[in-house]
């Protein structure tokens, strides 16, 4: 309980007095001790950050006079779980204890510069590279106290942040003492040796993420709970469809409403006003006239749009020769799988509260990427980048929709204009129409089966599907996979890029981007000519993995805890496998439905996830991840899907667009390959990309009808039924 409330504390600090981010200053700031800093040069660069050199220091980690241990890292929290698992793996470096490690994160003038949190990168590289500078950290302390204690390093230990001698143990010091008095700063960059599992305290050991209690209790902050003296709520007056061109605009209406304000700059207008509700009641008196775009295209015709609009292609793999695949095939397949448009439809939405102090701008902003937004609301605002500050706050959940933050550039401009502070949260509707949506996508997929029912050649065509996922890791002799796209720069797709043509609707990163669009039809395909080729699937899929090991052990344990027995399918039993790589991770997914055949409900009954996924730090954690991926993914597998015709969208809100119900939920298992030797991999996204092939699979094994279509929706498995 005293860890919980510790933590509780610093969340809800409120660091006065912001200063500009250097070394030195930091130094100043901080106090004494010992700073280690370290680079993440290598890590993937977000768009507009690419300049950045890549020996630039961005992360510190300082021991204080008192043996605190502090990580300042510009990552953030979203419910993924580093707040947990980074302190983890600094402890165990450290030789210090969990409950003397903190972590300060996103806070852009008190973390050096980070891209983003994105990509399920947290853990598996930049938790690897802190670790190097906590041995590093580990290392230097036990130097300094050799010399201390007058002996040599060799006849030192070290536990809890005390050093002692291992033939005099009374002989001691601690972290604290070596390091008060003394301003020492020390910059990593050679490679150090990193402990083994056989060393570890804390990794690999489960752990209830140290922010739940102030979660649960409601302590925790986000964006929206900042309150500020003299705030305004902000509503912005918003085309009802993307591109729509303002023609006229009457906010009489708005201002009798009592304390409400218009600020205006161009098409740039917001209603202010001090009660949230109000705000509320003065937009919708807004009259305003908009002449809306005009796009021939709609949810069902998008497939087709797309593929003729692509004016360029890669290739992604090859072997072999196609041709000669085709005439070594006894059976040929050709299917075309089509994925839509899905929101990211956080619990929080886009939210940002900003003012200024002085000629600085603060802001607590619902991010996933603190510093990239940092920047571009100093272009937007033209000041220096060193006059904004954004704080460390909790994110409710971004799935790659929070990487871009229209909501905290409109909330700086509305301080700016007005002059007060302001809090701007999207509505359900507004986070719908200005989210970046998943790409709507066409898979072309070709492949055969000679007569021993082996894969022979395998002709893959992803259209603005994305490349992650695309390759497959079967034993194909002939095979080739295709990325087909229009070709884009830098500029196209920097935040203030308007127009994401040939999508209708922004678009972006929607957790596992790519990957479950190209896992769902993959596997599909793989599945048909397993049906095809009259053998069970996971055995079909064993015979074509001698080249990749891995995956067949993860296959394995999968398939031996959900206790699959042979069948061919479709076997009337409902079972369903996929399995894919995301974020160095291996996985299968594995899934037992129930369909309603007068009705075409799927309901998916139980699921196991089976991952390699390296050291697993907080098995706890990697659990919570692999089970929210999961449901998440229930939902593109079984009811999400943006309808729109042209750029008007028709779905902005639950009431038509349905997410997962906890009804839903189905018993869930999660079973990890034993690898705690090899570095750890990403476990935030992996089973999101997997479960959409396994519940299409085990419909397809229920009742023999194969749908090319997500949403696997009532409606599209009652006309498949009965086009048998």
């Amino acid at each position: 309980m005293k860890r919980q409330e510790e933590i509780t504390r610093k969340i809800s600090r409120d660091i006065n007095d912001p200063w500009e981010m250097d070394r030195r200053e930091f130094f100043r700031k901080i106090g004494g001790g010992l700073i280690i800093s370290f680079s993440l040069g290598g890590l993937p660069a977000l768009a507009g950050t690419q300049g950045r050199s890549e020996d630039e220091v961005n992360a510190y980690l300082h021991i204080a006079e008192d043996g605190r241990v502090t990580l300042f890292t510009g990552k953030i929290e979203m419910g993924q779980g580093p707040i947990t698992s980074l302190p983890m793996m600094l402890a165990d470096e450290m030789d210090v204890s969990l409950d003397s490690v903190h972590i300060i994160m996103g806070d852009t003038d008190l973390t050096p510069y980070d891209n983003g949190t994105f990509g399920s990168l947290t853990t598996r590289q930049y938790g690897q590279i802190m670790r190097g500078a906590a041995a590093k950290a580990r290392a230097i302390l036990l130097e300094m106290a050799a010399e201390e204690l007058d002996v040599p390093v060799e006849d030192l230990q070290v536990k809890d942040g005390l050093v002692a001698v291992k033939s005099d143990p009374g002989n001691k010091i601690t972290y604290g003492d070596l390091t008060k008095g003394k301003k020492i700063m020390r910059t990593i960059d050679e490679t150090v040796d990193l402990k083994q599992p056989g060393e570890f305290t804390y990794m690999g050991t489960s752990r209830k993420h140290v922010d739940a209690y102030a979660k649960v209790t409601g302590q925790a902050k986000y964006s929206g709970d900042i309150q500020l003296p003299g705030m305004m709520y902000a509503r912005m007056v918003r085309p009802p469809s993307l591109g729509a061109k303002l023609i006229s605009i009457d906010t009489s209406g708005a201002e009798e409403i009592e304390g409400t304000e218009i600020v205006r700059d161009g098409d740039f207008i917001s209603v202010l006003n001090p009660s949230q509700d109000l705000a509320d009641v003065a937009v919708a008196k807004v009259s305003a006239e908009f002449e809306e775009e005009k796009a021939d295209v709609d949810h069902n015709s998008i497939y087709a749009y797309i593929t003729r609009s692509v004016d360029d292609s890669q290739e992604l793999a090859s072997q072999g020769n196609l041709e000669e695949g085709k005439k070594l095939s006894d059976q040929v397949f050709e299917s075309e799988y089509h994925d839509p448009y899905l929101a990211h439809a956080p619990i929080e939405n886009h939210t940002a509260t900003a003012y200024f102090e002085g000629d600085k701008l603060i802001m607590w902003a619902s991010c996933q990427t603190p510093f990239p937004t940092k920047e571009d609301i100093a272009e937007a605002l033209d000041i220096p980048q060193d006059k904004v500050l954004l704080k460390e706050v909790f994110v409710g959940g971004g799935f790659g929709g929070k990487i871009y933050n229209p909501q905290a550039i409109e909330a700086a401009r509305l301080a700016q204009l007005s002059g007060k502070p302001i809090q701007l949260v999207y509505s359900r509707q507004e986070e719908f129409m200005y989210d970046r949506l998943r790409p709507a996508a066409v898979v072309k997929l070709r492949s055969g089966i000679d007569a021993n029912g082996r894969m022979k050649f395998w002709d893959y065509d992803v259209y603005m599907g994305g490349r992650r996922g695309a390759t497959h890791f079967y034993d194909i002799p002939h095979h080739q996979t295709t990325h087909h796209f229009v070709k884009r720069s830098t500029q196209d797709i920097h935040p203030s890029y308007n127009y994401n043509w040939p999508h209708p609707w922004y678009t972006g990163a929607w957790r596992g981007p790519s990957n479950n669009t190209n896992t769902w039809a993959r596997e599909s395909q793989v599945e048909l000519m397993a049906a095809a080729a009259g053998k069970d699937a996971l055995q079909f899929r064993l015979d074509h993995l001698e080249g990749d090991p891995k995956m067949a052990h993860v296959l394995r344990i999968g398939a031996e805890k959900f206790g699959w027995t042979p069948a061919v399918g479709p076997s009337g039993r409902g079972y369903g496998i996929a399995c894919g790589i995301d974020a160095g991770t291996w996985l299968a997914v594995f899934a037992e439905v129930k369909v309603d055949r007068s009705t075409g409900q799927v309901r998916v009954v139980r699921a196991v996830v089976s991952q390699d996924m390296g050291l697993v730090v907080n098995p706890q954690g990697a659990i919570i991840q692999a089970e929210g991926g999961l449901i998440m993914g229930l939902g593109y597998a079984l009811s999400e899907e943006v309808r729109f015709e042209g750029r008007k969208m028709l779905d902005r809100n639950f009431d038509t667009y349905s997410l997962p119900k906890i009804s839903w939920t189905p018993e869930i298992e999660v079973v990890f390959a034993d690898k705690q030797h090899e570095p750890p991999q990403g476990g935030g996204e992996p089973s999101v990309v997997a479960i959409g092939g396994a519940i299409a699979n085990a419909v397809f094994d229920a009742t023999g009808a194969r749908l090319y279509r997500l949403p696997l929706t009532p409606e599209r498995v009652l006309a498949a039924l009965e086009a048998l």
